[in-house]
């Protein structure tokens, strides 16, 4: 079992302020975000739907590449794209959709093993199943190179 942890320091009041993200390993550390970053164009800071799209593409990816070791092939290069929509709903807002894009090198994999593995990591990644209330995960993969049937 493993546990991590990230913390924020907030200032000021809803749209004014501003909050710092910090993680435990210290990968962010003091992050600034707040209303602009998150809904306006102001790329000086994070947001929790960046934060959740990287987490969301680095589970998956890993989850990627431990199925296809278990499978028997060996990923040479694994790249992840994850894009978190934020809707607004009434008057709050929602996540409903998180479009995810695998291109990957796997060596000597046939096609529909390779997509069959990675709709499977998809699905059985931990970040996906935490987030299975988003009404919407989509997965776009391509397999990179010629791959030989398998």
């Amino acid at each position: 079992m493993t546990e991590k942890t990230a913390t924020i320091h907030w200032q000021g009041s809803g749209k004014a302020g501003l909050g710092q993200i910090s993680t435990e390993t210290g990968a962010l550390k003091a992050y600034p975000y707040g209303f602009a970053s998150r809904f306006e164009d102001d790329r000086r800071g994070s947001n929790p739907e960046e934060i959740l799209a990287a987490a969301h593409a680095a589970c998956f990816t890993m989850a990627f590449s431990f199925a296809c070791d278990k499978a028997g092939f060996a990923t040479a290069v694994v790249d992840t794209e994850a894009r978190v929509r934020l809707t607004q709903q009434g008057e709050g807002f929602v996540i409903d959709r998180i479009a995810l894009t695998l291109k990957a090198q796997v060596p000597g994999i046939a096609e529909t093993r390779f997509q069959e593995i990675a709709q499977a990591a998809k699905r059985d990644c931990p970040l996906s199943k935490a987030l299975a209330s988003v009404l919407e995960i989509t997965l776009e993969a391509t397999l990179l190179g010629a791959p030989s049937a398998r």
